[in-house]
């Protein structure tokens, strides 16, 4: 990971859009603060496409959707997006990538496996935010409880064999059905809202994560960015990105934001 001030103003003069983790990416304590909220915002006014992907559940994004200057919330790793839309209910299109009848049977069976999970690993906890869920499930590692990490290994030993996709951001492990992650959210909500080929242009855009669960992304962009406190899962990555900022959580991002604007 080289620092950002690394970044050459050429590969920043060229990007069009930002998806950004929001969990201890832009969040600080738990909270968006208002300059982070407002660095959004710059980017938005400066003509950048704007998408922050999260693992966090629809329900929870939707107040964020309403409040932010941003294109979309793609939610729950990839398999629902918020965008506004005057004429939908309360202002939000909400988009699926699986249909009604897939939904609710996996709905259905990650139920069953989230309480499997409760029973077999000890000091395992729904995440706070499970009732806003549509389509995954959520343990809570290192939000409001502390799950050590064979525990942590275990949750996602017993999904996998469950037959689940599952994956461990800085503070939930989360589980679900279907072929969808953060890469192919990112695609499906480029083609869905611009009619464009995210993989043919993907150099063009930049990610901003913390995680491992962001690995997919970091993978995939030739511009991405940790935020500094990504040093804390250093070890585990196996994708790294490809800059990191001086600064952790939404500091760092806001440095992500300075940088692009200062290329425009």
């Amino acid at each position: 990971m080289r620092p950002l001030a690394d970044w050459p103003v050429a590969d920043r003069r060229r990007i069009v859009g930002v998806f950004t983790d929001i969990d201890d990416t832009l969040t600080t304590e738990g909270v968006v603060p208002p300059a982070t909220v407002q660095a959004l915002a710059d980017l938005r006014a400066a003509g950048l496409h704007v998408v922050p992907i999260t693992g966090r559940p629809v329900g929870w994004s939707e107040p964020f959707a309403r409040a932010w200057a941003v294109d979309a919330i793609v939610a729950e790793n990839g398999a629902v997006a918020l965008s506004a839309d005057a004429s939908a209910p309360g202002g939000l299109r909400k988009r699926y990538q699986q249909d009604v009848k897939a939904r609710t049977a996996n709905y259905a069976r990650m139920q069953q496996v989230g309480q499997r999970i409760l029973r077999e690993v000890p000091g395992a906890m729904l995440s706070r935010d499970h009732a806003g869920r549509e389509t995954d499930i959520a343990i809570d590692h290192s939000e409001f409880t502390h799950l050590p990490q064979q525990g942590i290994d275990a949750v996602v030993r017993l999904m996998q064999s469950e037959g689940m996709s599952a994956t461990v951001s800085s503070i939930h492990i989360n589980g679900w059905y279907g072929d969808h992650d953060k890469w192919h959210g990112a695609c499906w909500i480029v083609r869905e809202l611009w009619s464009r080929d995210l993989p043919a242009e993907a150099d063009r855009w930049v990610y901003v994560g913390d995680s491992t669960n962001d690995q997919v992304m970091f993978e995939r962009f030739a511009q991405s960015v940790g935020v500094a406190n990504i040093r804390r899962f250093e070890a585990q990555l196996t994708h790294q990105p490809r800059y990191i900022t001086p600064s952790e959580r939404g500091a760092g991002f806001n440095e992500v934001a300075a940088a692009l604007l200062a290329a425009r």
